[in-house]
């Protein structure tokens, strides 16, 4: 019987966002950490009514529950990095178009005090953890998780993500978390794809 869970794959290759994202952090990051959220989410549901369930149900069947804590931890960092690869593609970034545009200059008080206030989200986040724009209530907001946490436990809708675990960014750039995530926001971020989550 095969698994229920599988490693998505990858919407690039795996060197297609370098130099921001290097084909060694990428190897690592998808290849090793992604997997083993995939590979541990299957043992831990293996003859459990979960593993019928789709990601989005059992994260919010188990989001805040401290004895099903391992499967919420695994599915939840499977649904964040699918996310995050799918946040981001080659040669993107800048200022977006669109529905987005205009509200994050209603919402957020233009892309310069976005882009200023979801750097300092992402890098002050303590510890591992992630940073959103998402829509909740009509409207656009700013917020962080820690670990596996995710906004979609709750009634928000993710429309971009920036991983600030270590693995997604130390080998390439160390310490400097900073530098990572500005580079992610001027050379990555796909709002394109965030238009479509938005329904514009």
């Amino acid at each position: 019987m095969s698994a229920p869970f599988t490693l998505p794959p990858l919407p690039y290759a795996d060197d297609a966002l370098a130099p921001v994202i290097s084909a060694n952090t990428m190897g690592f990051h998808y290849g090793k950490h992604h997997k083993t959220y995939v590979d541990n989410l299957n043992k831990l549901v293996d003859g459990t009514d979960f593993a019928q369930q789709s990601l989005t149900d059992i994260i919010k069947k188990t989001a805040g529950d401290k004895e099903k804590a391992g499967i919420f931890n695994n599915a939840a960092q499977i649904w964040n990095h699918t996310f995050f690869w799918e946040s981001m593609k080659p040669s993107a970034g800048g200022k977006p178009t669109g529905k987005l545009a205009s509200m994050i200059d209603s919402d957020l008080g233009g892309y310069d005090k976005f882009k200023t206030d979801f750097a300092q989200a992402a890098i002050t986040q303590f510890g591992s953890g992630w940073a959103w724009l998402v829509s909740e209530n009509g409207k656009l907001a700013i917020k962080k998780t820690g670990n596996a946490e995710t906004p979609i436990s709750g009634n928000a809708t993710p429309l971009l993500t920036i991983d600030v675990w270590e693995h997604a960014y130390y080998l390439d750039y160390q310490n400097r978390r900073a530098d990572f995530v500005n580079a992610v926001i001027d050379k990555l971020l796909d709002w394109d794809r965030a238009n479509e989550r938005l329904g514009a």
